[in-house]
């Protein structure tokens, strides 16, 4: 389907971090999958490619321009570079930890920590999950308590993406006294590496996504600055909130794009590859397949574009992002699963992508949010 979604210019922007994907990337991905993580310099790279922080105001080194179809073009080239966008961490740092700083973060704060972004120097995480607290946002139990002008912060985060690598760490931690009042007891922490008590632990062991590096988190004392504080103390619970529709709609359109990129690697295997001395294209059970994937992927597609739109123009309502990530990430497990059926035996080798896919598609259905809370999200907009 001819996309009107975008414009010459999202268009050129994808052209050049496609490129940039393809040159700097791709030939050292399978590297970095056997390493567990991404090295640090790519983000520097992509920093001065003009790849991340194009939402950051010019003042601060970033792109100035508050659209994210830009976000969108660069999730779709990573994964049409063969690389799963998730696992290089890029889309964390631009897509999901940005829009706090952009939206809470004092006029200090963005001179002292945009620069870094926006270049690569500082790669950014969020910590919210724990232990004991996956997707219940209300469990957290990693506190913050109020001492002179600092915060003592206990508690540890676990599956925290860009974990290792990041400089600087968004912290859920509860600062309310009243144990009742689970939403307004939450604030927001920007931790940096080097603080006294804050703790790596291992850079833990996935099914997939392996590149990327996914680090438990902990914190011992940690005496944070009053002035790390992201936003009004209390208010934390509400700033999530309002942020994980951006979250979720970047999540489908990275699920949209892979299950997208495995349709079209299959299309080109299934010409090449013979069975019974024919094309396996040339089957019926093959096109029938891939017809179903392809009508799926457009139907899905013109969703997500919507979902962009009303996103950059603050009307993206949490039930439709959610719509968005539940359909676009289980299509994502669907076809995956299918494309790897198509490419036999040597679906399952690691030297094809699909392989890869296949394994890193699974996580999608769990971060961000589970496909059972997105199902409660979408309910509740029903009045049930």
């Amino acid at each position: 389907m001819d996309r009107k979604h975008y414009a010459d210019e999202h268009r050129a922007f994808a052209e050049a971090f496609r490129a940039f994907a393809d040159k700097v990337v791709a030939p050292h991905y399978l590297d970095w999958e056997r390493a567990g993580i991404t090295p640090r310099e790519v983000f520097q790279e992509a920093g001065r490619g003009g790849f991340l922080g194009m939402a950051v105001p010019e003042q601060y080194g970033g792109g100035g321009v508050d659209d994210f179809r830009f976000n969108q073009v660069l999730d779709e080239q990573i994964a049409f570079a063969g690389v799963t966008g998730s696992g290089l961490g890029i889309a964390l740092h631009n897509d999901i930890c940005l829009p706090y700083f952009l939206a809470y973060a004092t006029d200090e704060q963005k001179q002292r920590w945009l620069p870094g972004i926006t270049s690569g120097e500082l790669i950014t995480a969020i910590a919210m999950t724990e232990p004991g607290a996956g997707s219940d946002l209300n469990g957290i139990r990693t506190s913050a308590r109020r001492d002179g002008d600092s915060y003592v912060v206990n508690g540890a985060k676990t599956f925290i993406t860009n974990g290792v690598n990041a400089d600087l760490v968004i912290v859920a931690a509860k600062t309310g006294s009243d144990p009742s009042d689970r939403r307004r007891g939450t604030s927001l922490f920007v931790l940096e590496r080097g603080m006294a008590g804050f703790e790596r632990g291992r850079n833990l062991d996935k099914l997939g996504l392996h590149s990327q590096d996914t680090a438990e988190l902990y914190f011992t004392d940690v005496r944070v600055p009053v002035e790390n504080r992201l936003g009004e103390e209390g208010e934390g619970f509400q700033y999530l909130t309002e942020k994980l529709p951006q979250e979720r709609t970047s999540i489908a359109i990275s699920a949209l794009a892979e299950s997208a990129a495995a349709l079209q690697e299959t299309v080109k295997y299934v010409k090449e590859r013979t069975a019974f001395g024919a094309p396996i294209a040339s089957f019926q059970n093959t096109k029938f397949v891939l017809a179903e994937i392809a009508t799926e992927i457009d139907v899905a597609q013109a969703f997500v574009d919507r979902c962009v739109d009303r996103l950059n123009v603050g009307e993206l309502t949490p039930a439709d992002a959610s719509k968005a990530k539940l359909h676009c990430t289980e299509l994502q497990g669907r076809v995956v699963d299918r494309c790897l059926q198509l490419h036999g035996g040597y679906g399952y080798m690691t030297e094809y992508a699909i392989s890869r896919r296949y394994a890193d598609a699974r996580i999608t259905r769990i971060y961000g949010g589970t496909s059972e809370i997105m199902k409660t999200v979408i309910s509740k907009s029903l009045g049930l």
